[in-house]
């Protein structure tokens, strides 16, 4: 089934489909569009908290030397909220790495 180049090495097409998302049953691939969108809507929001809800009043883009008036519990909130956005960024990173990239990498080394 696998489709060979000339040189027997396998093209893309059937190294992409051996792990490829579309072949697990419907639940599978609805759990892993929510797991992947849950962890995006988890970044956006702290990315608004951080950049936006927990803004200063009078300033804009980076706070550069605002934060040394800035009081410590915004200071500690503003830390937290991008604290979690950066453990939501590494888990969508780690996911994807082994629900979508591994999988394939190791499709390919088998052929």
């Amino acid at each position: 089934m696998s489709s060979l180049l000339h040189d027997g090495v396998p093209d893309d097409a059937s190294v992409s489909d051996a792990a490829a998302p579309s072949r697990w049953p419907w639940w599978l691939r609805a759990f892993h569009v929510f797991v992947i969108v849950n962890f995006a809507a988890q970044m956006a929001y702290a990315g608004f908290q951080v950049f936006v809800a927990m803004q200063p009043a009078g300033v804009s883009g980076p706070m550069f030397l605002a934060a040394a008036q800035l009081p410590f519990e915004q200071m500690v909130v503003r830390r937290m909220y991008a604290l979690e956005g950066w453990v939501a960024f590494s888990g969508l990173a780690i996911y994807i790495a082994l629900t979508e990239i591994l999988p394939r990498a190791l499709a390919a080394a088998r052929r």
